[in-house]
């Protein structure tokens, strides 16, 4: 295939930011065409009568019709990427056979990935510049920020100001040095968007940087001031962290 073809794709999100989030990712991929952006899975029906798509970014919870029920009204549909905010729609995502599952907010790596999914960088059916694309991965590897939807509004947070994250039932509470930021979202998908070499989970309510942890013991760690309970079930995993402080000694 020639190298030179791009992947023309279409972005369907009833939300304002969340479109604009993923066109700036779309837009820092060389091989990716953006052939529109829709409101709604009708909007969206209409472009794809008037031009041909290889990819959707597709969220799931819309109004009119949702992203799921949209897929299977299609004949031949386009490779699908979901980006959603929930996950109880994953086991329906596989079933249809959608390429990658995204969880908002959606850091770049974790989209950059998926597209890569769809369009493998080698293979014969990679429509890409994999010279290009591999400049992008690794320009992009050092972006420290991530997304968190609060007040109707994706707000970037830089992964250096985070200290730790709480979650509240429904709810995570994610303390910067700035303040706190309140978001529906459950603490393991966002244990997913953080880096593991940054990042650990030390009670199933709490994640916390490692880089900012001004002591521990094995029942808990010190934050900003701020003692964090050590869960048994991470236990062994945050002391492998510490292990040459614990050895040392």
């Amino acid at each position: 295939m020639d190298e030179t073809k791009t992947i023309r794709c279409l972005i369907i999100d009833d939300e304002p930011p969340a479109r604009e989030i993923i066109r700036r990712y779309v837009q820092e991929i060389p091989t990716l065409q953006l052939m529109g952006e829709c409101a709604n899975a009708i909007q969206a029906l209409t472009v794809l009568q008037q031009h041909p798509v290889d990819l959707l970014f597709l969220d799931i919870r819309m109004p009119q019709l949702n992203g799921t029920d949209f897929i299977k009204t299609l004949k031949h549909p386009p490779k699908v990427i979901f980006t959603t905010a929930f996950s109880e729609y994953a086991l329906e995502g596989y079933e249809l056979d959608v390429v990658d599952y995204l969880m908002k907010p959606i850091r770049f790596d974790r989209f950059l990935k998926a597209v890569n999914k769809a369009f493998p960088l080698n293979g014969a059916a990679a429509p890409s510049k994999p010279a290009v694309v591999a400049a992008v991965i690794e320009e992009k590897k050092n972006e420290s920020f991530v997304y968190f939807r609060a007040d109707r509004k994706m707000v970037k947070v830089m992964l250096d100001d985070i200290l730790y994250i709480e979650s509240m039932k429904d709810y995570i509470k994610v303390n910067t040095v700035q303040g706190v930021i309140i978001t529906k979202q459950s603490i393991s998908s966002v244990e997913a968007m953080l880096p593991e070499k940054l990042f650990i989970r030390t009670h199933r309510s709490f994640i916390v940087s490692i880089n900012k942890i001004k002591s521990f013991t094995h029942e808990l760690v010190e934050v900003n001031k701020t003692d964090i309970p050590i869960g048994k079930l991470f236990r062994n995993g945050v002391m492998k962290v510490f292990s040459p402080a614990v050895g040392s000694k």
